[in-house]
């Protein structure tokens, strides 16, 4: 059977799926510089299928533009086509960058980032799916037993990843009913993003080959355990040192960083929105499933929005300050990762500018509820709709967005909302397995 290379450039919008087109490998050298056509509407696309509201109507015509730093490559070698797909960007006709293009989103925050304190982002994506190729049997959390069972899988994972130019960092399995972790090593800006997205896609494409999926939904059950992502920050100055760690100061954090978490703290909120957009994203965000409910940093606490992560001390261990890293935790996989990132990186660069300082080091994860309300300590919301009316809120959200980004995302997921009324918790579960 005759068969012609196949190349797809892709993006990864508001509802935080890949979408692209594909065109003949042979026109590559054009499609670098031509890219593909798109159009405005596309990115209000849900995560279900249908486009239920559009600011875009039929109007307006777009371009796809490959990046070339951007390629994955990957043939499994098993006699089926290779993942063979490009990231790009969402331009105008005239090259200029799309108001509602995702990369650009995050791009722009990390230039903010760099205008205002002179840093750079080190970044790297934290990521839970369940593996549906594997039995869920009583006392399987974090097994060799558990690891054993999902075969070939994580080596299949794991050698596709390092083909596409990912370095692996851990595969694992993890608390949750066949749930499985993986992580991959740390990047600077926006290459980190772009790691998160290739990661889901590579763990998508290496199931399906075995017969099975990778479902990366924030929770498959509303009684079980929710699959979260944990997006892992550090600064880089201007003469590539790292720049978040002072060991002198409150919770080990440098001055510019503890502005940049006061910022995330005081627009969290808001940015929950953006970093778990589904409606069962705030299933998962609930009392004693160790993922946070409030809106709080601290050393080592994993129900804190914000966790200070361990430093190793061992012989041999790397530099403490190149180690030390804040772990963003009210996030999933329902996010685009440029979106995510670049809300979390856009409302720290805010706190930097006005200067805005952390609370005092406590112990909030005992305190009562009481406790909490007089010390300023806010819930996280309790659902999209909340989170979509704090950042409809947020006037510095228009700043960020643009007017044109925001309005569409505003209406893109409270459309999302309407598609799900009159299902119970468990429906609306089933429908984001089937998407994510």
């Amino acid at each position: 059977m005759n068969r012609e290379p196949l190349i797809m450039v892709c993006t990864c919008e508001i509802a935080g799926r890949v979408r692209g087109k594909g065109f003949p490998a042979r026109e590559l050298p054009e499609r670098l510089v031509k890219g593909v056509g798109w159009v405005p509407t596309n990115t209000m696309i849900s995560a279900f299928g249908p486009i239920c509201d559009t600011p875009f109507g039929a109007t307006g015509d777009l371009v796809l533009v490959p990046d070339p730093a951007c390629e994955v490559h990957v043939d499994f070698g098993d006699g089926s086509a290779p993942e063979h797909f490009f990231l790009g960007d969402i331009r105008e006709t005239d090259g200029k960058f799309w108001a509602c293009c995702p990369r650009d989103f995050l791009r722009r925050a990390l230039a903010a980032l760099d205008r205002v304190a002179g840093l750079r982002l080190y970044a790297a994506f934290e990521q839970e799916f369940v593996y549906t190729g594997v039995e869920d049997l009583p006392g399987s959390p974090y097994s060799l037993d558990a690891y054993r069972r999902q075969g070939i899988f994580g080596e299949v994972f794991t050698a596709a990843l390092r083909r596409a130019g990912i370095a692996p960092d851990s595969f694992l399995p993890e608390y949750g009913a066949r749930q499985f972790e993986a992580t991959c090593a740390p990047a600077i800006g926006l290459k980190a993003a772009d790691d998160a997205v290739v990661l889901r896609e590579i763990a998508r494409a290496s199931a399906q080959r075995l017969g099975q999926r990778a479902i990366f939904s924030p929770i498959l059950d509303p009684k079980g355990t929710g699959s979260g992502v944990h997006i892992h920050m550090s600064f880089i100055d201007e003469d590539n040192e790292p720049a978040m760690h002072d060991p002198a100061e409150p919770y080990g954090l440098s001055r510019p960083a503890r502005e940049f978490m006061a910022g995330v703290l005081k627009h969290l909120p808001a940015i929950c929105a953006v970093t778990a957009p589904s409606t069962v994203s705030y299933i998962r965000l609930t009392p004693n499933r160790w993922a946070p409910t409030y809106a709080y940093i601290a050393e080592r606490e994993r129900e804190a929005s914000l966790r200070i992560c361990p430093v190793l001390t061992l012989p041999g261990a790397e530099d403490a300050a190149r180690q030390f890293n804040v772990e963003f935790r009210p996030a999933d996989g329902a996010a685009s990762p440029y979106l995510a990132l670049g809300a979390i990186i856009n409302a720290g660069v805010d706190g930097m500018r006005h200067g805005l300082e952390l609370p005092e080091p406590r112990d909030v994860a005992r305190m009562s509820e009481a406790e909490r309300q007089a010390a300023g300590i806010r819930h996280l919301p309790r659902s999209l709709a909340e989170a979509l009316d704090h950042l409809d809120a947020t006037h510095e959200a228009k700043e960020w967005f643009g007017p044109v980004y925001l309005d569409a995302y505003l209406r893109h997921k409270r459309a999302e909302i309407r598609m799900l009324e009159g299902l119970d918790e468990a429906a609306q579960c089933a429908r984001y397995a089937l998407s994510y």
